[in-house]
C-alpha cells in the first residue's frame, strides 16, 4: 500500500511559462499537504532539471515559447527509456486532436485551464499513486531480475565446474597433477583469440576444451598407463577414447555440450586426413578441434607422462613445425610459433617440478602419433 506520507512527500515538477498559473498550482498543491514542489517557467531547462530532480509527477503546459510541451516530452522519453513519462498535461485547448497528440507523445492525463481545485488535486493524487506503485513494482522486478541473473550465473558456473572436474577425472588417470587440462584450455583460448575468434567463442573454447580426453575413462589402465610404445592393437584401442568421449557428451542441445563433444571427437584429426577417428581433412575439421589438437600435443610433449619424460620447448616446436600441413593447420602453427612466448608463459605459470626437461630425452613414438 502507498501511505499518505509517501504521497505527500512525492516530488512534483511544474513546467509552465505562465507565472500566474505556476503560482496558482503551487498554492493549490501545497495547501493540500504536498511538500516537494519545484517550478520552472523556461522549458529549455526542463530536461536537466528532470534528470536531477527525478519527479514522480510533471505538470506540463503545452503552449510555451522556445519548446512546446510535445518537444519537452520528447526529451523526457530519452530519460525514461525503461518506464513511462509521468506527465499531467496543462492546456487551455479542448480539441480532440491536441489530446490525442499529447497521449501519443507520452502524456498520462490532462488538466484543463482554468483549473478546478478538486479536479486538480484528484488527478494529481491518482497519478502519484500510480507512479509510486509503478516505481515499487519496477524496484521489486529489478531485485527479482538480479536474483535470477545471480542464479543463472551460479548454474552456469556449476556446469563449468562439473566440466572441469570431469576433465580432471580423466586426466588424473595418466597425469598426477591434472594441470594439463588447465594449461591446455588456456592455450586453446589464446590460440582461438589469435585466430580471430569472437570473445564469446573463445570463452566457450576455454570452458569446453577440458573435456577433450574424457573418453580416457573407458581405456584400460594396462594400455593407458603402459610405459613405452604401444603395439598396433593397443594403439587402435586407445584411439577409441575420441568416440567414447563423444558418446559421453552427446544428446544435449546446449552450445556448451555440443562444443565439448566436437572437441572430444576431433582433436586427434589431422590436417592431411590421416588422423582419427573419421579421417577428416583440412577445414572439414572444426576449428576448435584443430586448435585443441595443436595445444594438446604441445603440452603433452613438454609434460611428464608415465611413458616419457618432458621434452624441451625447442624440440617440441621442432616437432610441431614438422607437422605443419600434415598433422596441424598451417595457419595455426604459424600463429602458435609467432606467439610462442605467450604459450610458454602459460606453461610456466601452471607447471610443477615434474615438467622440468631432463638432460637427455628420447622422442616417444606415442607423441608422434
Amino acid at each position: 500500500m502507498i501511505s499518505e506520507n509517501d504521497l505527500f512527500n512525492s516530488r512534483i515538477l511544474i513546467v509552465d511559462d505562465n507565472a500566474t498559473s505556476v503560482e496558482l498550482l503551487e498554492k493549490t498543491i501545497s495547501s493540500a499537504g504536498y511538500t516537494s514542489i519545484l517550478s520552472i517557467t523556461d522549458p529549455r531547462h526542463a530536461k536537466e532539471i528532470y534528470q536531477a530532480y527525478g519527479p514522480h509527477l510533471v505538470l506540463l503546459d503545452i503552449n510555451m515559447p522556445y519548446l512546446n510541451g510535445f518537444e519537452v516530452m520528447e526529451q523526457f522519453k530519452h530519460i525514461e527509456q525503461d518506464s513511462y513519462i509521468p506527465v499531467l498535461v496543462l492546456t487551455a485547448q479542448h480539441d480532440e486532436a491536441t489530446r490525442l497528440r499529447a497521449l501519443a507523445a507520452g502524456a498520462q492525463d490532462f488538466l484543463t485551464k482554468p483549473f478546478n481545485k478538486t479536479e486538480t488535486l484528484t488527478r494529481i493524487r491518482n497519478m502519484l499513486r500510480i507512479r509510486r506503485l509503478h516505481n515499487r513494482v519496477r524496484f521489486y522486478n529489478q531485485i527479482l531480475e538480479k536474483k535470477v541473473q545471480e542464479r543463472t550465473i551460479e548454474l552456469h558456473n556449476t556446469r563449468l565446474e562439473i566440466i572441469r572436474r570431469l576433465g580432471q577425472a580423466a586426466e588424473y588417470r595418466d597425469n598426477e597433477t591434472g594441470d594439463h587440462i588447465i594449461r591446455m584450455s588456456r592455450m586453446c583460448a589464446l590460440l582461438g583469440e589469435l585466430s580471430g575468434m569472437t570473445e564469446e567463442r573463445t570463452e566457450l573454447l576455454l570452458n569446453t576444451s577440458p573435456m577433450h580426453d574424457i573418453g580416457k575413462i573407458g581405456i584400460p589402465d594396462k594400455i593407458l598407463l603402459k610405459p613405452g610404445k604401444l603395439d598396433k592393437a593397443e594403439f587402435e584401442f586407445i584411439k577409441k577414447h575420441t568416440l567414447i568421449g563423444a558418446k559421453l557428451l552427446e544428446g544435449s542441445d546446449t552450445e556448451l555440450m555440443i562444443s565439448a563433444r566436437d572437441i572430444a571427437l576431433t582433436h586427434h584429426e589431422k590436417w592431411d586426413g590421416t588422423g582419427y577417428p573419421k579421417g577428416l581433412k583440412g577445414e572439414d575439421i572444426p576449428l576448435e578441434g584443430r586448435i585443441a589438437g595443436l595445444t594438446d600435443v604441445f603440452d603433452a610433449l613438454t609434460s611428464k607422462r608415465p611413458y616419457k619424460d618432458p621434452y624441451p620447448i625447442d624440440k617440441a616446436c621442432e616437432i610441431i613445425q614438422e607437422g605443419r600441413e600434415k598433422h596441424f593447420d598451417p595457419q595455426l602453427v604459424d600463429l602458435f610459433l609467432h606467439n610462442l612466448e605467450k604459450f610458454e608463459k602459460i606453461k610456466d605459470e601452471m607447471s610443477g617440478e615434474e615438467d622440468i626437461p631432463p638432460a637427455d630425452y628420447q622422442l616417444s613414438e606415442r607423441d608422434r602419433q
